[in-house]
């Protein structure tokens, strides 16, 4: 009992460690460069003290749950010997974390908005509602891919830079035939899709896989999934736009 006390105050710790800096640099732009008392301030409070208590819970079930499930189904599939299984969960995995990605959620549901106001699509809730579900799957879609890539990368021991070469290369391609709409879009669906439920699953997926392969070295070879991750949703959304 008092190690896990001691465990979860040293958590608490590490979060408002991490706070530190941008409390910081609110509360330094707030009252000295805009000389102005900070609005709301016990609201404010409150809110970092939920901040605070959120990030010391999630941090913890990291640890003490997807980390340790990852690495374990990435032993257990590697065990049965299976590559089709192995692959089709590598593909739910990464399709199921990003679908419930909530920085996802909230980049789709903002797109739909401005692509309403914009009149690129129709200003009513069941486009926008489309347009936002439509974007969702189709990253989900190729964050699953990516996973599916990036396994069979740790499989067969591909260098990850060569990969990620030809993979920025399809990018580059993409930007010049996709609609300008789409563009700025699509990059940032590269970077909400490694956030808060994805990246511990797919990291811990690596990680476990190459730790379960004789010859394959988990630091050199366990990480580069969440690259792939990062890096697919572009293209594939710059071709969603180009389908629109």
């Amino acid at each position: 009992m008092k190690a896990l006390i001691l465990q979860i105050v040293v958590s608490l710790f590490d979060s408002f460690r991490d706070l530190a800096p941008i409390i910081a640099v609110i509360a330094f732009f707030q009252l000295v460069v805009l000389g102005q008392p900070i609005p709301n301030l016990l609201d404010m409070l409150w809110g970092m003290f939920l901040v605070l208590i959120g990030l010391t819970l999630f941090v913890q079930g990291l640890k003490l749950g997807l980390f340790p499930i990852g690495e374990s189904l990435a032993w257990d599939f590697a065990a049965k010997g299976s590559l089709i299984w192995l692959l089709i969960f590598a593909f739910a995995l990464g399709f199921g974390t990003t679908v419930a990605e909530p920085a996802l959620i909230a980049v789709a549901n903002e797109a739909a908005n401005v692509a309403a106001v914009g009149g690129w699509i129709s200003d009513e809730p069941a486009a926008r509602e489309d347009y936002a579900y439509g974007l969702r799957i189709t990253v989900a879609l190729s964050v699953g891919a990516a996973i599916v890539i990036g396994v069979i990368r740790i499989l067969r021991g591909f260098p990850i830079q060569n990969l990620i070469i030809i993979g920025y290369i399809g990018v580059v391609i993409m930007t010049f035939f996709a609609p300008p709409e789409i563009i700025g879009i699509a990059y940032d669906s590269g970077g909400v899709t490694t956030s808060t439920i994805t990246v511990p699953l797919v990291a811990a997926l690596g990680v476990g896989l190459a730790s379960s392969i004789e010859g394959r070295n988990p630091m050199i070879d366990g990480f580069g999934l969440i690259a792939f991750a990062s890096l697919t949703p572009m293209i594939f959304v710059m071709g969603y736009g180009a389908l629109l």
